[in-house]
């Protein structure tokens, strides 16, 4: 039986996370609709041991996130191919979900799932209500993919880091406009995630970001990616979305100034 899903999952010391990010899939691996797929970059906890006892495919290779997808994307066997970090787990719901449509009679050949960020805190919160105007828009990340089309554009761009994920929306919607956002959540553990993590993190991403902008120039769609007036305000107002920056405006206080002290962060990484 060939598996309808096929959930790829880069790690790298994950072993706090694995076990609850493979375990959303225990019933559908039992069935055979899904498999999962761990592509570790050579853990040096017990990740890999962890992986190993959930019954999950296991394969190590390095060195960076999209060079691993794609190794992950070449041993899948299903039609579809989701790709998830080891701090997320998809809902029983949304996996639910996902099947019905790639089962349907007019499946999609990509989807958007919307992301649930989990923290404590009014910090995690308000990352949280950031993530949730960036659904489906040019911020965002496509997850699942028809294997058919992921093949055929070449997979994640493994020259590029940080921003693999727009380059990938990119090639996917100049292919083909059957995409849909699910109805479903991902949740994102961001407990973890200290507020200095997290600036860390950008500061890494951002000094990776010249070369998308060599690959794709500064048209629309890089400005309104990297562009202040789309990041900092129209994203937050498009269709309707300033109703809830009115219903909830101490959130949105405590993102602005997170934003912004991403913004210098960002600045201050790319004139290195």
């Amino acid at each position: 039986m060939q598996p309808v899903i096929s959930v790829i999952i880069p790690t790298k010391n994950e072993q706090d996370n694995i076990v609850n990010c493979c375990s959303a899939f225990t019933e559908q691996l039992e069935t055979g609709v899904c498999e999962v797929i761990v592509v570790d970059n050579f853990s040096t906890d017990a990740t890999q041991e962890l992986a190993a006892s959930l019954g999950v495919r296991l394969f190590s290779i390095g060195p960076e996130r999209s060079s691993q997808r794609n190794y992950g994307a070449q041993q899948a066997t299903g039609k579809y191919l989701l790709f998830l970090d080891a701090d997320m787990i998809l809902q029983k719901e949304t996996l639910d979900e996902l099947l019905q449509r790639c089962c349907s009679s007019m499946p999609p050949d990509a989807m958007y799932i919307r992301e649930h960020r989990v923290g404590e805190g009014l910090k995690a919160k308000a990352r949280n209500f950031e993530r949730s105007f960036y659904d489906a828009t040019c911020i965002d990340g496509l997850r699942l993919f028809k294997r058919e089309i992921f093949m055929q554009i070449g997979g994640y761009d493994e020259a590029l880091v940080g921003t693999e994920d727009w380059d990938i929306d990119r090639r996917v919607l100049a292919q083909t406009k059957n995409v849909a956002l699910s109805d479903g959540v991902l949740i994102h553990n961001e407990k973890q995630l200290s507020t200095k993590k997290l600036l860390e993190k950008k500061a890494y991403y951002a000094s990776k970001i010249s070369d998308y902008q060599k690959k794709w120039g500064n048209d629309k769609i890089t400005k309104k990616q990297l562009g202040v007036w789309y990041r900092f305000v129209w994203v937050f107002l498009e269709k309707g979305k300033w109703c809830k920056v009115f219903r909830h405006p101490i959130l949105f206080s405590v993102m602005m100034i997170e934003r912004i002290r991403i913004g210098v962060v960002y600045l201050k990484s790319r004139n290195k």
